[in-house]
């Protein structure tokens, strides 16, 4: 009898989980990234036409490609975007702009403190948090590799 349920399972599992294209989604994920490369060369190549230095036009690209990701977000289109071209959308600075902005619309209805305040890094905190811990340990082992001659 174990066996039998064991069979029929393995019959459900296969049943229900969805059957994906592997080279299909690269190519999304291709398309839906290189697209937002291509916005943020434009912008780019838009501030550097108008002067800008490159430090400048970097800045000015980054903070645009992340408004638009919020804008998106809160209007419920980056989702859309997400679903058609998965890690291609979430990859970029875009999609760390739309994990924090996420967090944020989801629990707007739970008030200022207890919901935005609270809720807001659920996504992205673990990301700044180990992207910190990690910089900080490598910076350390630089240091220290520095101290003995190494580097």
């Amino acid at each position: 009898m174990n066996e039998m349920q064991k069979q029929k399972y393995s019959e459900y599992v296969e049943e229900v989980t969805p059957k994906t294209n592997l080279i299909c989604n690269m190519a999304k994920a291709f398309l839906t990234g290189g697209i937002i490369c291509v916005i943020g060369q434009g912008i780019l190549n838009f501030c550097l036409a108008r002067g800008m230095d490159k430090n400048m036009a970097g800045s000015w690209c980054s903070m645009l490609l992340v408004l638009l990701s919020v804008i998106l977000t809160g209007f419920n289109l980056f989702s859309k975007i997400v679903d058609f071209g998965g890690a291609g959308a979430l990859v970029p600075i875009t999609g760390f702009a739309n994990s924090v902005a996420a967090p944020a619309v989801e629990y707007k209805t739970e008030g200022q403190v207890f919901g935005i305040g609270c809720k807001i890094f659920t996504i992205a905190g673990p990301v700044i948090l180990y992207g910190i811990v990690t910089s900080w340990v490598v910076g350390l082992i630089y240091w220290i590799g520095k101290v003995l001659g190494v580097f």
